[in-house]
């Protein structure tokens, strides 16, 4: 199946065209938009995780979303628990736009992504009760098997972080894009809770290959659905590696030219004679890079979210590669 050939899902709304829609402008106090003037560097950001384990569950959510929404308190606490350790992420997922939970059993979408250069996959199943997912073993998925899961989905999907109790910068800069986006690409776009750096809102996940993009609109989310190469711009990094893996991989795609994305390998950083980041970054064609990766103070503090406290960051800077 062609990239042209792509069908993204059912929600019979695909054929309608929206205006463009741009995020609303943040008060100057938001933390997205004091990241902004501050020019912060989005490499280096992305939440770690090497398996995404995404459950609708429709209605509101809490600041802790998988504890505090309607899903069933000890399921989510034992999807937390199973998660730990295992290299697998939780996230909640809804349709965009109004979010009633009808309190009654109902389908639920479930997608199961790993993101593995070479061997990432993205795999979906319909559950009419969620407790299912127990069945699941952790481990394994998060090793990349995938466990007799589902269906294979062939497009890819985008989660943009909507998760306003968490922080006001998400729902009110990432509700647009999601409804947008959704309009247009119905099942490949959801809105999801918490996936790290509200001050980067809005910020979106894309699945498979585990790609963290930030300050996200319209015309960017649909690009990233439709070309599969890697957009270093505002990419945050693929979320298989630590952080000094993610900035080290983009500075190398950024010096290459390089936009495939399972062409690259990252291996686990380690720390040099000067308490740098040395980390070794290989093509499939034989080429390979040894990447120096900073973690420096950045001033001035800054709050980490909206309503916290400034306090003193860090950033990832790519000081050599050789």
């Amino acid at each position: 199946m062609t990239r042209a050939q792509y069908s993204f899902g059912g929600t019979g709304r695909e054929s309608l065209v929206r205006m463009p829609t741009t995020p609303p402008p943040l008060p100057a106090t938001a933390c997205a938009a004091r990241s902004r003037a501050l020019d912060e560097p989005f490499a280096g950001t992305a939440a770690t995780a090497v398996t995404w384990l995404c459950v609708e569950q429709p209605g509101p959510w809490g600041r802790d979303a998988l504890a505090q929404s309607h899903l069933d308190s000890g399921l989510a606490a034992e999807l937390t628990a199973r998660a730990a350790g295992t290299g697998v992420r939780v996230v909640l997922i809804r349709r965009p736009g109004p979010h009633p939970d009808r309190h009654r059993p109902a389908p639920r979408r479930v997608y199961l992504a790993h993101t593995a250069p070479g061997r990432a996959f993205l795999r979906r199943e319909v559950f009419t009760d969620p407790k299912h997912l127990l069945d699941l073993d952790f481990a394994a998925v998060g090793g990349g098997a995938a466990d007799g899961f589902g269906e294979v989905v062939s497009w890819p999907v985008l989660l943009v972080c909507t998760n306003g109790r968490r922080d006001v910068c998400c729902a009110v800069a990432g509700r647009p894009v999601a409804a947008e986006l959704a309009a247009t690409h119905g099942e490949a776009a959801w809105e999801c809770t918490h996936i790290g750096g509200h001050r980067f809102a809005p910020t979106a996940l894309l699945l498979p290959t585990g790609y963290t993009y930030g300050d996200l609109d319209g015309a960017r989310a649909r690009a990233l659905l439709a070309d599969p190469g890697v957009v270093v711009d505002r990419c945050r990094g693929r979320s298989t590696w630590a952080p000094a893996g993610q900035a080290a991989e983009l500075a190398v795609r950024e010096l290459t030219n390089t936009t495939h994305a399972d062409v690259l390998r990252v291996r686990d950083p380690e720390r040099d004679e000067d308490g740098n980041w040395r980390v070794q970054v290989a093509h499939v064609d034989g080429r390979g890079w040894r990447v120096t990766v900073a973690v420096r103070a950045a001033g001035p503090d800054r709050p980490a979210s909206c309503g916290a406290e400034p306090g003193p960051a860090t950033v990832h800077t790519v000081v050599r590669i050789d």
